[in-house]
């Protein structure tokens, strides 16, 4: 009867511990670290919805270098004037390090152009993932040329193979994308929310 009385009270404490953590995701991000908590709980999202429609990429992004999760999700609700997003990398080799990124228009072609945009890169290289860390992404025509006609070879998976070492799901409101859209997306660190010094 005890153990019973403990077990119940043990559940109820962890019940209102993650009602409480619900309800600390600001919806309309100001700070920094508002800013990274809506990122996470996005990230989860986006997951959760890829694993539904190709539960393999939960297999291989457990054995990837890292991966990326980026959405422009109620972006203009934030940021009417700015078209883009945000996101963060995660490295699997470094102790789960994360690093927070601004996606924007970088040219013609807008991937961003659309309502929902959902992407995880998957970064089978640890050169490519060092790389988009240290100076960004920005993807050019060939980028979608490459998924459309797989110049890059093909993908092991439902992924599609954007360059050498770096793979992209992309997520639409139907489901999973076919070919992904980055022509004209450009990736960089998010200097405020990594909390960057000048």
């Amino acid at each position: 009867m005890k153990r019973t009385l403990v077990a119940f009270i043990l559940s109820m404490l962890l019940i209102a511990d993650m009602s409480g953590c619900a309800k600390k995701v600001n919806m309309k991000p100001q700070t920094a670290e508002e800013w990274r908590t809506y990122i996470r709980y996005c990230r989860d999202g986006v997951l959760r919805d890829l694993y539904k429609v190709e539960p393999q990429a939960k297999w291989e992004i457990s054995r990837a270098k890292g991966y990326a999760v980026f959405s422009n999700l109620n972006v203009n609700v934030f940021l009417a004037s700015f078209t883009g997003g945000r996101g963060l990398v995660h490295e699997n080799s470094v102790f789960g390090k994360e690093t927070f990124m601004c996606m924007g228009q970088g040219g013609i072609g807008f991937g961003l152009g659309v309502k929902d945009f959902r992407v995880v890169f998957i970064f089978d290289d640890r050169k490519v993932l060092d790389g988009f860390l240290k100076n960004g992404w920005q993807f050019g025509a060939e980028a979608d040329a490459a998924a459309k006609g797989g110049a890059v070879g093909a993908a092991a998976s439902g992924a599609v193979a954007v360059a050498p070492g770096l793979r992209v799901y992309q997520l639409t409101e139907s489901g999973l994308a076919l070919q992904a859209t980055v022509h004209g997306t450009k990736f960089w660190r998010d200097t405020f929310v990594n909390g960057d010094k000048n």
